[in-house]
């Protein structure tokens, strides 16, 4: 491939970065120029929540529980996103004759099984601990 085919064909991604690079400069400079220069005091520097005074922390602390079942749900998620294609062909290999394609789908589930087995077994479903 020569050069100027290859130039031609990434000609309207160069021109789309060119712009948005462009934009993104202009907008900045617009903003420093023509932008107001507020005074700062401790009032206007504090955080703004509903017209109430913040008190506290700024985040609200989660418990790893949380982050565990989130986990696990992504694990059991991402299963269904391997599921959906191969159900949607099994028919036809099967017609086809490939048990093969039926065992490795059952190794897949019976290993994702194993795991919920572990996190049935370590507690990680339990709500009340």
């Amino acid at each position: 491939m020569d050069f100027h085919a290859m130039l031609t064909d990434y000609l309207p991604v160069i021109v789309q970065i060119v712009i948005a690079s462009g934009f993104a400069v202009a907008t900045l400079i617009a903003s420093a120029l023509l932008g107001k220069r507020a005074s700062r005091n401790r009032v206007k520097d504090s955080a703004y929540e509903c017209g109430m005074n913040p008190i506290g922390g700024g985040q609200a602390r989660f418990s790893v529980k949380f982050y565990l079942v989130a986990m696990l749900f992504v694990l059991f998620d991402i299963e269904v996103v391997f599921l959906i294609p191969w159900a949607t062909v099994y028919r036809e290999q099967i017609a086809g004759g490939a048990i093969v394609f039926l065992l490795g789908m059952l190794g897949f589930v019976g290993i994702l099984f194993i795991a919920y087995l572990y996190a049935l077994k370590k507690g990680a479903l339990d709500w009340r601990r």
